[in-house]
Parts: structure tokens; C-alpha cells; sequence
């Protein structure tokens, strides 16, 4: 994949290795707009690569560099997301402007980039997250119409379980143990299951713990999760 260069100066040094991937949506009306906001020093927001809906792939960022994209964020123990991982924004209007599908192209070359960088930096696919992962209580990027089981299938990203499913019965706060050791931020709960439900169960966003959210986050724990992606 070759990109076309449209450098931001809105970085910074790492301070770590890159253990991570985020996919973004763009959330503004246009790829301009989001082009241009993404190399504005004033909005100090930045991505390392966007990929517009025809699949075009522009770098605004080198990977060696701490690009602004995740904000106040966490995910497994880091509390500087930006730190140690590679922010892609993914043109869409998003839910304020008029979510919608994202098109075969788009996906197609998202697709392409991840496994790039994920084979480049030997990213584990629990680490291949969404905006919403690491920041629930901000963010619902790249939302529930995002086709995260296009990656699942190729091992890009983890698949949602279908298989083998058992309930293991926990109450509310048991759950967000689990969902903690998984990697969320539950600080605020209903925020943390809902990020979780966009991910994993994306029919269904109630914030709700039940036995089928149960189930999944079960088996995610487990070593090998399976599913039909």
C-alpha cells in the first residue's frame, strides 16, 4: 500500500513500543473536513493514516511518532493509548452527521492497513481496538456498523464467540471484573458494558448485563475464543 503523504504537525515523540492498533471514525460531513482538522495546529488532533470511503489511504503521521487520536483513554493496564499505538481514522460522518455503512472499498484497504501493521509490529489481535474500547465514556467510534468480522476472519482482530458458549452467572460486579481484566476501563459501568455490546454484541447496545454479554466475555477471556467469523 502506497499513501499519499498529507504530514500533520500535530505529534510528538513516542515513549514506548507500539503494541496497538485504533480505528476511528472521522465523525465530520466531509474527508476534507476531517483532512484538514486532522492537520490543523490549533485542534492539536491527529491520526497516523485515513482512509477515505474509496479506499484512497493518506500517512499524516509516521508510525515512529506519538500521534493525537485516542485522548484520555485505556485499554490492559496503559493509560497512554497514544503512546503505544498507531490511530487510524476511517471516513464517516458518524452518529452526529449521519452514520452509515462503511463501503467495500473503505473496508477493503482498512483491512490491508491493519494487517500491515499488524504483522509489522507483531500486534496481538486483543489489541486491535476500537475508540469506543479505550475511551467508553467519550466515544462510540467506529460504532456498530463497523464490520469488525472482516478482520476477525482473517485474525486481525478478535472474532465474537459462537461457539462452546456456558454462562458463568455473575452479578453486575462480577462482570465488570471480568471486563476490567479484559482490558476496559469500568469506571463508569454502563459506559464500560455498553463500549463492550458496540464491540461485541452490536444488535443490542442497552448497557445491560445479561447472560448472552456474559457469555461472550467469558469465552474473549479464555485462550483460543471461537466464532463463526
Amino acid at each position: 500500500m502506497t499513501p499519499i503523504e498529507l504530514p500533520s504537525p500535530n505529534f510528538n515523540a513516542r515513549t514506548g513500543p507500539i503494541t496497538m492498533i485504533v480505528l476511528h471514525y472521522t465523525g465530520m460531513r466531509t474527508a476534507r473536513e476531517a483532512l484538514d482538522r486532522l492537520r490543523d495546529p490549533a485542534a492539536e488532533v491527529s491520526a497516523h493514516y485515513v482512509v477515505d470511503e474509496d479506499g484512497t489511504l493518506y500517512r499524516l503521521v509516521a508510525d515512529e511518532h506519538r500521534a493525537w487520536h485516542a485522548g484520555k483513554s485505556h485499554w490492559r493496564e496503559c493509560d497512554d493509548v497514544n503512546a503505544a499505538s498507531i490511530g487510524i481514522e476511517i471516513v464517516n460522518p458518524g452518529h452526529e452527521f449521519g452514520y452509515r455503512p462503511f463501503p467495500e472499498a473503505q473496508v477493503d484497504a482498512v483491512v490491508r492497513l491493519v494487517a500491515h501493521l499488524k504483522d509489522r509490529y507483531e500486534i496481538t489481535r486483543g489489541n486491535v481496538v476500537g475508540h469506543s474500547d479505550v475511551a467508553p465514556t467519550r466515544k462510540r467510534d467506529p460504532g456498530e456498523l463497523f464490520p469488525w468480522h472482516r478482520l476477525a476472519r482473517l485474525r486481525l482482530a478478535l472474532p465474537r464467540p459462537t461457539k462452546n458458549l456456558m454462562d458463568p452467572e455473575w452479578g453486575e460486579a462480577a462482570f465488570c471484573l471480568a471486563l476490567e481484566r479484559f482490558g476496559y476501563d469500568v469506571t463508569d459501568r454502563m459506559a464500560a458494558i455498553m463500549a463492550f455490546q458496540r464491540r461485541f454484541r452490536p444488535e443490542l447496545i442497552d448497557g445491560e448485563m445479561d447472560a448472552e454479554c456474559r457469555m461472550i466475555l467469558l469465552a474473549l477471556l479464555l485462550p483460543r475464543p471461537q466464532g463463526d467469523d
